[in-house]
């Protein structure tokens, strides 16, 4: 009898590391995640507080849940070729560099988890709107790789960055939106 369960336990538990790793292989690894804000601030107060990673402590999320986050900079102080690296026991650890600056009108990132091995690709686009401020749309692009089981994560990346990235853009447009000090 113990010999059976221990026999249906391991044909199930071969089964599932199966399933697993053939359904991971099988998977779209690609996943692309987009949030739009209207915010009543110009262009160019809300590129200034994209495009120098130094000013995303004030309205990125990532930052505001882990205030002991350990952060690098390097190159120059904003736009292309501005970098940030982190390293934070809540968020992980990343780099972000930004790779193409129109001011005022759109900012492009590279962006590297060294835990997924993975790079991902996203920009801010802003755009004038009728009411006399700005739309703001950020999107991410992304590829999970080789490896089945982070595939696994592609599907549900929109519902597991989405709120961060409404969250973030909600607090730029708090932040933009207040009178200058």
């Amino acid at each position: 009898m113990l010999r059976n369960l221990f026999k249906w336990f391991l044909i199930s538990f071969v089964t599932v590391v199966a399933v697993l790793l053939i359904g991971g292989l099988l998977m779209n690894p690609n996943f692309r995640v987009t949030r739009q804000v209207e915010i009543n601030a110009p262009a160019d107060r809300l590129y200034a507080l994209v495009s120098d990673p130094r000013e995303w402590k004030r309205w990125s999320v990532w930052n505001q849940r882990d205030p002991n986050m350990q952060i690098r900079y390097s190159g120059p102080n904003s736009g292309s070729g501005a970098v940030w690296e982190w390293q934070s026991k809540s968020e992980g650890d990343g780099r972000m560099s930004f790779t193409t600056a129109e001011p005022g009108r759109r900012l492009g990132y590279d962006l590297f988890f060294p835990d997924f091995g993975t790079t991902s690709r996203g920009d801010f686009r802003f755009s004038p709107n009728a009411s006399g401020g700005t739309t703001v749309i950020w999107e991410m692009n992304g590829d999970m790789g080789k490896n089945p089981m982070f595939r696994w994560m592609a599907p549900f990346a929109d519902r597991m960055i989405g709120p961060d990235f409404e969250a973030g853009l909600n607090k730029l447009k708090e932040v933009a939106e207040k009178p200058p000090a």
